[in-house]
């Protein structure tokens, strides 16, 4: 009798097992197998730079290796190393654009702070968000007044900010503000 050929899915299959029992050997078969498809994967994200796309391909490896254990058919394990490189991606894009859209919100705040005239709300302002060690509490007792002042001044401003956000972020969209 000819013996039959081990088909592609059923030496990955191997590996995985190999792998899920500690066989270094497996582990970098498997790597050595998957890593060019993962960095096509992950360097098809426009947006990513080569260390980006670097990084991905790692944190790829790193999740599918700590997690063999879940892998419910090991003859899948390059398509399921390949999903998670994609969600990297995608995970390490849209912080990125978070990390962006909260420093433009930063940067909204710094400006209207620096606009308030001086007085009372912009130093307590100043101390809640800027130092942002004390509690509405602690600035009225550094302040000598209630806390509840702290509160409605703290309350005018966030308002004050929501407007001006939203009216910026009308103006980036070409639309007219209504606040």
């Amino acid at each position: 009798m000819i013996g039959r050929r081990e088909s592609a899915g059923e030496r990955i299959a191997g590996l995985v097992e190999q792998a899920r029992g500690g066989d270094p050997v497996a582990f970098r078969a498997l790597y050595d197998l998957a890593r060019p498809l993962a960095f096509r994967v992950a360097r098809g994200f426009a947006d990513l730079d080569a260390d980006d796309v670097e990084d991905v391909v790692q944190e790829a490896f790193v999740r599918g290796f700590k997690n063999l254990g879940r892998l419910q058919d090991p003859a899948r394990f390059v398509p399921w190393l390949l999903t998670i490189a994609r969600n990297r991606a995608l995970t390490r894009l849209a912080r990125r654009k978070a990390g962006v859209e909260l420093r433009d919100e930063l940067a909204v705040v710094r400006r209207i702070i620096e606009e308030l005239p001086e007085g009372a709300e912009k130093e307590t302002v100043r101390l809640f968000y800027l130092e942002g060690e004390l509690s509405a509490r602690e600035i009225a007792q550094r302040l000598g007044v209630g806390k509840s002042a702290i509160t409605m001044r703290l309350e005018r401003f966030r308002a004050k900010v929501k407007r001006r956000i939203l009216a910026e972020v009308a103006t980036l969209r070409g639309e007219e503000s209504s606040g």
